[in-house]
């Protein structure tokens, strides 16, 4: 069965990528980054950002037009340029980024539910489970009705969530004093610049950026629903500045109303506290419902994401055959089924784990790197091999993206690193399995792909060895 002849427009490609990118991460933004650094490090840190991520959107959107082949850019990208092996880890490791990053979703809409609703507390008991399980088979079956009927929800659902957004940021720029603003500016000994202490802060703030900007590639995904291919391009450029001056407000003018050991000191959601402080009770109300919109949409944008990446690789052989059926929608009816299955097993856990929601976003977030990373690299291997129009520029974003990729899981830190290295040597009897059965392969690894699965083997054998003794954390 074909998918279905309707296409997703600019606006709901848009939609997709600030949905997926605007989930709880920004309500506790200013306190993630208060934690660790001071206005003058997250200023220079915003604008490392900025460059990184305007970078790895326009290799995106370069990648989309110049290979329009490849239907599922964020892992297709790593197999064009870098062989079968690679290509299924960035399908992996995508894929179980954005399904455990929906488990935590769950806790934290739980969460925030039970600012209204006592009876959910922190999130993590059986009536959570209950009805965080309501919420995801409801996001399955929107979904099974068509991608373009879930898109257009999600459209409207991140307009809703953005208003008490807009909204926080008017109060915050009437109430903006300067001499807050520039107490402790630089968080340092001496009160002044010093190299050492500030690039400590600015790394302290990508960690933070790596959560909060999480979905970007949301339209790459969906460039075989899209209307034009030029759209996928042109909203995942949209969506990333839109949400980069958003969040960079968000961030800065808090500092302008409350200082820095306040901030880094205020419970979550921070967003809602800190409003409160300065408009009264209403201002927490606002903000919390605003959070359990927010995740509400960014929980269907990655539910979306989940069953749509399993079915593109697929229909390549890069997961099994099973996952490419659709229903008569066009949606990815197994691949939705066996997804969405493994993350109710998954909540389950809420009964048993004391902080699921930092075990799960750590995990998912450190799992995302890897994908990036490839992308930015096909981009730059791309460029240099083809003569195109704008090729220098294309190469020089290309290595912009590149470096950022790899500053990225530089300022992650050897924790993270190894959590991923665990789940990418989880993938390996996955795809021994598929290419001895699925793809009737004779060999499985190439000389230098066995090379990469013993290094991810060891890797993981460290990583797991080092969450059995504690020198691995997991939030």
């Amino acid at each position: 069965m074909s998918r279905s002849k309707k296409k997703l427009s600019l606006i709901e490609l848009v939609g997709l990528v600030m949905g997926s990118i605007i989930g709880g991460g920004v309500f506790n933004l200013m306190h993630d980054m208060a934690m660790n650094a001071g206005i003058g490090a997250i200023i220079i840190g915003w604008i490392i950002t900025c460059i990184g991520m305007l970078s790895l959107a326009f290799s995106f959107q370069n990648l989309t037009m110049k290979r329009p082949d490849l239907q599922a850019g964020i892992y297709s990208y790593a197999e064009a340029g870098f062989g079968k092996y690679m290509g299924f880890n960035a399908a992996w490791g995508y894929w179980l980024s954005v399904l455990l990053g929906n488990v935590s979703y769950a806790t934290l809409l739980m969460s925030a539910m039970g600012y209204f609703f006592p009876i959910f507390g922190n999130g993590q008991n059986i009536y959570s489970i209950i009805v965080a399980s309501c919420f995801l088979w409801g996001c399955h079956f929107m979904i099974l009705k068509g991608v373009e009927s879930a898109s257009f929800v999600n459209t409207i659902i991140t307009i809703t969530k953005l208003v008490p957004l807009f909204l926080f940021i008017l109060i915050l720029i009437v109430s903006f004093k300067m001499n807050v603003f520039t107490s402790d500016f630089w968080l340092t000994s001496s009160g002044h610049f010093e190299f050492g202490s500030v690039l400590q802060q600015v790394k302290s703030t990508m960690l933070v950026t790596i959560w909060v900007f999480a979905g970007i590639e949301g339209a790459v995904v969906f460039s075989s629903s899209a209307r034009s291919r030029k759209d996928i391009g042109r909203a995942t450029v949209l969506g990333i500045v839109i949400i980069a001056l958003l969040y960079m407000l968000v961030t800065i003018l808090s500092f302008g109303v409350m200082k820095q050991a306040q901030l880094a000191n205020l419970p979550q959601p921070a967003m809602g506290y800190l409003l409160q402080s300065i408009v009264g009770k209403w201002g927490a109300i606002l903000v919390n419902f605003g959070l359990i919109v927010s995740v509400i949409g960014a929980w269907l944008s990655w539910t979306m994401f989940a069953g749509e990446l399993p079915y593109e690789a697929s229909k390549v052989g890069t997961f099994p055959k099973i996952f490419s059926k659709e229903n008569k929608n066009g949606a990815p009816i197994n691949s939705l089924i066996f997804t969405n299955a493994v993350i109710e097993l998954f909540m389950l856990s809420f009964l048993f784990a004391d902080k699921a929601y930092n075990f799960f976003f750590s995990v998912a977030s450190s799992a995302s790197l890897i994908p990036y990373a490839f992308s930015s690299f096909y981009q730059v291997k791309y460029s240099l091999q083809n003569r195109f129009d704008h090729r220098k520029k294309n190469i020089f974003i290309g290595i912009l993206s590149s470096i950022y990729s790899i500053w990225l899981i530089y300022a992650a830190g050897i924790n993270y690193l190894l959590l991923t290295m665990l789940l990418f040597a989880c993938g390996i009897p996955v795809y021994y399995y598929l290419q001895k059965n699925d793809n009737n392969s004779m060999k499985v690894f190439t000389s230098s792909e066995k090379i990469s699965a013993l290094i991810l083997l060891c890797l993981g054998l460290c990583g797991l060895v080092g969450l059995v003794f504690g020198f691995v954390r997991l939030g």
